[in-house]
Formats: C-alpha cells, structure tokens, sequence
C-alpha cells in the first residue's frame, strides 16, 4: 500500500509500490512505474512512460517526461527538469522524436539542474545544482556548470575523493576505497 495526499492526482493505471508516499499537488499521468519507499514531493509532475525504481526521492517541482528512466536510490532535486526533444516547438509535433534519458542507480541532480535528453547520468554521479547537462556523465563523477563540467569523483556517499598516486581513494565517511584507472572510477572490493 502506498500513501497519496488528498491533493495528489493519480491517474489510473498507474504502478506504484509499496511504501512510497505522494504528496500535494503531484500529478501522475496514467502508464507511468513507481517502485517501492519512493518520496514524490509537491507539484511533481510524472508523464506516462516514466519508470522510477526503488527508495527514489523526487523533491518538489520536478518535471519528469516521457522517456525518464531512474534507477533505485536516486536523488532528484528541487526543481529539476529534463527534457524529451532536442529541438521543441509548439507547431511541430515531435513526440515520434522522444529522446530517452536514465539515471542510474545511486545518482544525485542538484535542485535546478536542467538534463538534456538522450544522455546517461551514471551510478552513483553527482550534478551539482543550477547544473546543464548536455551529455552522458560517468559514473561517480562530479558535474558543475552551464554546460555542465566535470571537476572531480564522488563516493557513493556524495564525498569528494581525493587520489593517490596509485590512483586509489578512500571515501571520509564510509571508508570504502575507490581506484581509478584510465579515467574511469571503481570501487575496490
């Protein structure tokens, strides 16, 4: 069973997991997935197509359009949008022209972040808030910027790594350890 403010707008057909909790003023169109524990704040808007996985929390007034995949455990800010056509235009219909774009698993978008569609926001990445992204982000990586720049790697924490010499961090708060080799981070087992 989930929970849905009075306010809240569910349209039928809607999948929507155990645990999860919509509050006011959202609005879910009919189609769309929810998985379990979710948190879907004020005045979120969920198209049909959406797919929201597990223990996801959707801050207030974010737009989630067509072709938005997210993964278990992310983290979208207030206010973030994304997008679904490259070129939009009130005259033109473009929907056979839908871009999909996924945040995977672990991934954080800062309040007011914009996505341009079609690209990846890898596991366990960081785009920091006001931030444009306008292509794929690596996982555990670190995103600031109109257009969106990276400037560094993140812990599945959200902690800024800092590497050695041998290319190996260690995460402040988890301790867990990271390598990163050939412009890719992993974490160490």
């Amino acid at each position: 069973m989930y929970f849905a403010h009075e306010t809240a707008v569910i349209d039928p057909n809607c999948q929507i997991g155990e645990g999860t909790k919509i509050w006011h003023f959202s609005h879910l169109m009919s189609g769309c997935t929810i998985g379990t524990d979710c948190v879907i704040g004020q005045n979120v808007y969920v198209s049909s197509t959406v797919i929201i996985g597990n223990g996801v929390k959707i801050q207030n007034n974010v737009s989630l359009y067509d072709g938005v995949e997210c993964e278990d455990d992310v983290f979208l800010g207030p206010s973030c949008v994304f997008t679904n056509v490259i070129n939009p235009r009130s005259n033109v219909n473009r929907k056979s022209e839908y871009k999909s774009t996924r945040v995977e698993k672990g991934a954080s978008i800062g309040a007011n972040a914009t996505i341009i569609c079609g690209n990846t926001i890898g596991k366990y990445a960081l785009v920091g808030a006001g931030s444009v992204v306008t292509k794929n982000i690596l996982p555990y990586s670190l995103w600031v910027g109109n257009p969106a720049k990276q400037v560094g790697w993140v812990s599945k924490k959200g902690i800024k790594l800092q590497f050695d010499t041998d290319g190996v961090a260690i995460c402040e708060i988890s301790g867990e350890k990271y390598q990163l080799t050939n412009g890719f981070v992993s974490p160490l087992e």
